[in-house]
């Protein structure tokens, strides 16, 4: 199991980076990262912890939800990298696996008794659970930066919008104007 794991690693290192810095994401796309975290992690656990029964089961249980995050994932890498979409998608799920199974390696045996319990917590969601809020609240390995966008001032009657920058103090102003779009 642990060729597999080094196998993947390696590979992943000769793949092509994904943008260095923090990637700016609608809340809609900060949930599907999340929740492609946490598959991945549980992916590891499995293969690691020669679990992969919990896995299929987690798998079972949330399809639906898990297939409506994959499309919003790739919906965000064809939005952000056009042609290149799929190749960076592939790419980041490399990282992702990779940085998740560094983990691993460096927690030894530890690793698995550490980490089982994450099926039990899951699975033991009630139904119609959020697997996403689940997913954000846990620590999960990210191989990048993931921040939400900042929503732009709501437009308001004619005027408005000019009044309350009139209202701002001139260091709001310099923030707002350089808070990336």
């Amino acid at each position: 199991m642990k060729v597999l794991i080094i196998g993947a690693l390696a590979v992943g290192m000769s793949t092509s980076a994904l943008a260095a810095g923090e990637l700016c994401t609608q809340p809609r796309d900060k949930s599907a990262f999340d929740v492609a975290g946490l598959k991945t992690e549980l992916m590891v656990i499995a293969l690691t912890c020669d679990v992969r029964d919990k896995y299929n089961s987690f798998v079972m249980r949330y399809r639906t939800e898990l297939q409506m995050h994959e499309k919003s994932l790739n919906g965000y890498f064809s939005h952000a990298y056009g042609r290149r979409g799929q190749q960076q998608h592939d790419d980041y799920i490399t990282q992702l696996a990779n940085a998740q199974s560094e983990t691993g390696l460096a927690r030894g045996t530890l690793f698995c008794q550490e980490n089982i319990g994450l099926f039990d917590e899951v699975l033991g969601l009630p139904a119609g659970a959020d697997l996403a809020g689940f997913a954000s609240s846990k620590n999960l390995v990210q191989p990048i930066a993931l921040t939400i966008c900042p929503t732009p001032p709501a437009k308001g009657k004619a005027g408005q919008n000019s009044r309350s920058a009139q209202n701002q103090s001139p260091t709001q102003n310099k923030k707002t104007a350089e808070a990336p779009q």
